[in-house]
């Protein structure tokens, strides 16, 4: 009985010490950002558009009113153990893994990119077969803190301050830089700020996607 006990005891701070993160220590205020772009053979797609009708759902990640290419969300809402990266491609109907990445209607016209027909070139200006990949930044601002995925991309986790991350097409081994939006995450918080306080209106943002002339598609 005795050891029965002592299991049933253990069990129990097992089971407590094992639970994830439900966000209950984070404030109703508290908002993480994150730069991410879309990036194909040598240049960035355009970013996502927020709905007009979109609303306010504090259980998943959303784009920012003030800067194009960063999303935010709210730990109490969308705890740490579900931030994911498939949490934010679900909320914009974005379809993707290791064969093709397909953008609803609303999104970059629709696009769909099939693994199997996308060529990029390669550093050494050689047509080759493109690859899903997916690098993640640690830290915005340091390129050391990259680590790539090109498998199970839904489960990336993306649950922590001033991250970066790019979706790529690109030849395997390729250099994915940095999202542009990256640099200017810092200055999220209060230009998002000053829109709720209505002391000013979303500023222009100047295109930083890149236009894509040079890869091809085709066997």
């Amino acid at each position: 009985m005795t050891v029965v006990v002592v299991l049933g005891l253990a069990l129990v701070a097992y089971a407590r010490q094992s639970e994830p993160d439900t966000g209950s220590t984070a404030s109703a205020s508290e908002i993480s950002y994150a730069a991410y772009g879309f990036y194909k053979c040598d240049g960035f797609l355009d970013n996502l558009v927020a709905p007009e009708d979109e609303e306010v759902d504090n259980t998943q990640y959303r784009l920012t009113s003030s800067t194009p290419g960063v999303m935010e969300w709210r730990p109490a809402g969308l705890p740490r153990y579900r931030a994911k990266l498939g949490v934010f491609l679900d909320a914009y109907g974005i379809s993707l893994d290791t064969k093709e990445l397909t953008f609803p209607q609303n999104q970059n016209n629709g696009e769909s990119f099939k693994m199997s027909d996308l060529k990029c070139k390669d550093s050494d200006g050689k047509e080759v077969d493109a690859q899903v990949q997916v690098i993640v930044w640690d830290s915005h601002d340091n390129p050391a803190s990259s680590r790539k995925y090109i498998t199970d991309f839904g489960n990336i986790r993306i649950d922590q301050d001033l991250m970066a991350v790019a979706i790529a097409f690109a030849p395997a081994g390729a250099e994915i830089p940095l999202p542009p939006s990256a640099e200017n995450l810092l200055s999220v918080p209060a230009s998002e700020d000053a829109i709720l306080a209505g002391a000013a209106p979303p500023p222009t943002v100047a295109a930083t996607t890149t236009t894509v002339a040079t890869d091809t598609t085709g066997g």
